[in-house]
């Protein structure tokens, strides 16, 4: 993946271009010299956070498209979402299957043993009966 240079001096230049504004009314709107800004579109400034927002608050722009940042749309995100609950839903289900046949095999063995011990119960009173003379 390449990384490339942001040029955001050039992006506000564009921006403010396009808006018919001088360097001078940019300057005045936001409080610096003519020379103050024009240092900033020439990159000459290291912008903050909260400069670069009021930069492009006051041009109407989107900070985030000059740096190169694309959002993905909540609809996109949502299917995803959607996407991944089907997948676990399917799981759960997979898992439920699972547990209900290892139960019922649990069971089958539990019953075969009580049978086990209630057939061995059952023949030892008989052999005791026959012992005893009855």
């Amino acid at each position: 993946m390449e990384i490339k240079a942001i040029n955001i001096g050039e992006k506000i230049r564009q921006a403010r271009l396009q808006k018919g504004f001088s360097q001078e009314n940019m300057a005045d709107m936001l409080g610096v010299s003519t020379t103050a800004y024009g240092d900033i579109e020439r990159n000459k400034t290291e912008l903050t956070i909260a400069r670069a927002t009021e930069i492009a608050n006051l041009l109407k722009s989107n900070l985030l498209e000059w740096l190169g940042v694309e959002l993905q749309p909540v609809d996109f995100a949502l299917e995803k979402l959607q996407l991944e609950n089907e997948k676990l839903k399917a799981d759960v289900e997979k898992w439920q299957l699972a547990a209900h046949y290892w139960r019922e095999k649990f069971e089958q063995q539990r019953l075969l043993g009580d049978l086990l011990r209630l057939g061995t119960q059952q023949s030892e009173p008989q052999e005791e009966r026959q012992k005893i003379g009855f």
